[in-house]
């Protein structure tokens, strides 16, 4: 009887998780497909799920900038295995959010992956990312089912880089150069761009992403150095930039970026040394510059910036 009982409860809630899960994947949909697009000899961007890859080809190996989530890792290496049978030996980190680093769990045994210092302590502090313990990976499994990917998840597990370097560093492959720099706050504290200086060419990582900046200040992140940080990288040599989300554009593009920061900045701490509440700055922030009202900039960005610009 009681057996039977315990076989009838494990079956009823099996039948439930099967039909939640079935509902969620229905709202979820599938991944978006990845687009693999050239940018200049030997260098492409894949678009799609997460943040922007770079893809360098080299005569003795790839070099990536970034590698999306985990979930993507077959189907960048998919598009690698197009250009080249050559395999990916390095993957150069622009920060530690998983659409840019989730990849990480899996490109760690096969290629190496350098990052700032601060990117890997970001990654290597989160209790999430210990050791797992006999209940993890069934935790994982239901947040990942039950939640779609995002960034700021902080549940989403990440593997660290083993290579890791406070200013600059350069990779040296097929006899072409690939350098990454830190020039300090503005996304999180580990942010790195990754320079291809024979191609004039800058992935400039979430420095740079879509239309309107997200400032993760849990991670270090900074409006204020935001605008100092893409000034040192207007000092390079470059013409052309891959943002870390969005169309690949040029160095007026990054410069008008680096405008709007600057405006964004000057514009909410006006109105907070003025005495505006959060909710009237919010208010402020979607109607001149187009703020979700529910996205990261208004949940986690905008109670940072009360607090920087007091």
């Amino acid at each position: 009887m009681y057996r039977s009982l315990v076989a009838r409860l494990i079956a009823g809630i099996l039948f439930l998780v099967g039909c939640w899960i079935a509902y969620i994947q229905k709202q979820i949909g599938p991944a978006p497909q990845l687009t693999l697009r050239q940018i200049k000899d030997n260098l492409y961007e894949i678009e799609g799920h997460g943040g922007n890859v770079g893809v360098y080809v080299t005569g003795e190996g790839v070099i990536l900038v970034d590698d999306m989530y985990e979930q993507d890792f077959a189907a960048i290496n998919s598009k690698v295995r197009s250009l080249t049978p050559l395999p990916v030996k390095y993957v150069l980190s622009t920060h530690h959010h998983a659409d840019h680093s989730g990849g990480n769990t899996r490109f760690l045994p096969v290629a190496e992956i350098l990052s700032t210092e601060n990117a890997r302590a970001n990654i290597a502090g989160n209790p999430v990312n210990a050791p797992p313990g006999p209940f993890t990976r069934v935790y994982e499994l239901g947040q990942r089912l039950f939640l779609p990917p995002r960034p700021w998840r902080s549940h989403i597990r990440l593997l660290p880089a083993r290579v890791v370097f406070t200013q600059e560093a350069a990779v040296f492959l097929g006899g072409n150069e690939v350098r990454a720099y830190s020039f300090g706050r503005g996304h999180t504290n580990g942010d790195a761009v990754i320079y291809f200086p024979a191609l004039r060419t800058l992935h400039a990582g979430d420095l740079m992403e879509n239309d309107m900046p997200y400032i993760d200040y849990k991670s270090g992140g900074s409006v204020v150095e935001w605008v100092k940080t893409l000034d040192k990288a207007m000092q390079l040599d470059f013409e052309t930039v891959i943002p870390g989300h969005g169309p690949v554009t040029d160095k007026a593009g990054l410069l008008a970026y680096r405008n709007t920061v600057e405006k964004l900045y000057t514009r909410a701490a006006e109105l907070i040394r003025a005495g505006r509440s959060q909710e009237e700055v919010g208010k402020a922030m979607i109607a001149e510059f187009h703020w979700d009202p529910t996205g990261p900039q208004m949940t986690l960005s905008l109670p940072g910036m009360m607090a920087e610009l007091k």
